[in-house]
């Protein structure tokens, strides 16, 4: 759940810096928004969230 809501604010917050900084149009992120919903609806969910997973984890393994 805790990499749920960070990946969230994280896509958020970087949406939000495009939308401001990047030239991003507004409708251009309500259409990532809706494509993400229907994303979540769809029989492709679990593997994007093993995905994500997966990319955490190997973030998360990295030693500095």
């Amino acid at each position: 759940m805790v990499l749920s809501v960070s990946a969230v604010l994280l896509l958020g917050v970087i949406t939000v810096l495009l939308v401001k900084k990047n030239g991003l149009k507004t409708g251009h992120a309500l259409v990532c928004v809706m494509l993400g919903f229907y994303l979540a609806g769809s029989s492709m969910a679990p593997t994007i969230d093993e995905l994500g997973t997966s990319v955490a984890d190997v973030i998360g393994d990295i030693r500095f």
